[in-house]
């Protein structure tokens, strides 16, 4: 509800009328779409892993 009334702007009847597909359209087109982001390749998550250990 916050990103919908307050980030989109949305009227709350507006809003509430949404699809979820038309909630997402609504996003990705502020917000660009998440989705095109690659994964890390392994030798970044192995740098991240070296970086950033698990345990104490």
């Amino acid at each position: 509800m916050a990103i919908g009334l307050g980030v989109l702007g949305l009227a709350p009847a507006i809003f509430w009328a949404l699809t979820p597909k038309e909630l997402d359209a609504a996003l990705r087109g502020r917000f660009g779409d998440a989705r095109a982001v690659s994964a890390l390749s392994r030798g970044e998550l192995g740098d991240l892993m070296q970086q950033f250990p698990d345990g104490a």
